[in-house]
């Protein structure tokens, strides 16, 4: 482990009321769940729409891993405590894919519009994280392979829908980010195991089916 000095670590740490609250978050997703979690780097204090990482045109700011990386993710408790400990303030980022949930994400407007076709349609969803410019539909985990044969088959995918598979990322509540704060939309339910998630088929189909009957657009984000 190692600990970020200088101006970096000004940036990438902001204290904050928000810890106590943080850190039993991040040690529920890691040790009860079983989600790989990291801290994200933080918005950047001289300016919360900016990132604190290297990069002045981040469209992230704030919820992304940055140091340490992606793969640092992981279910170990002490390792989360230190972690927030250190950065109290820190935005929880899952590493989604492998055991933990992958997600479909899409803009918030119509992602609300599709959640009350679904429910109209009957599609049982599990926990949808939302964010100020994204909701995230939380799903199983699936192969790049399965994602391209569902995707291939559709006659019509909208060009906003996004997929957090292997490899990526998404930040968890209740995370607080350079685009504001981030919460669930539908909450897992309290005190139980690692909340139950709907396949990736049955919840592109829903919501490409919803976006379409409804005549939402979705544009592009």
């Amino acid at each position: 482990m190692r600990e970020i000095l200088g101006r970096r670590r000004r940036l990438l740490s902001r204290r904050g009321d928000s810890g106590p609250e943080l850190i039993s978050a991040a040690l529920t997703f890691a040790t009860q769940w079983q989600w790989p979690v990291l801290p994200g780097v933080a918005a950047d204090p001289q300016g919360r729409s900016r990132c604190g990482c290297p990069d002045p045109e981040c469209t992230v700011p704030g919820a992304h891993p940055f140091d340490p990386g992606l793969l640092a993710a992981t279910t170990d408790a002490r390792m989360v405590r230190w972690w927030w400990s250190n950065r109290p303030a820190a935005p929880i980022v899952l590493a989604t894919g492998g055991k933990a949930p992958c997600a479909v994400s899409l803009p918030a407007l119509p992602a609300a519009r599709a959640l009350d076709a679904l429910d109209r349609l009957g599609i049982r969803l599990g926990p949808v994280v939302a964010a100020p410019a994204r909701w995230s539909i939380l799903v199983k985990p699936y192969s790049m392979e399965q994602l391209g044969e569902l995707l291939y088959a559709k006659d019509f995918v909208p060009g906003s829908l996004r997929f957090h598979g292997e490899g990526g990322y998404l930040a968890l509540p209740p995370s607080r980010t350079g685009q504001g704060e981030v919460r669930w939309e539908r909450a897992p339910l309290p005190g139980s195991a690692s909340p139950w998630v709907p396949d990736v088929e049955a919840v592109v189909d829903a919501v490409v089916e919803a976006l379409t009957r409804t005549g939402v657009s979705a544009p592009e984000m």
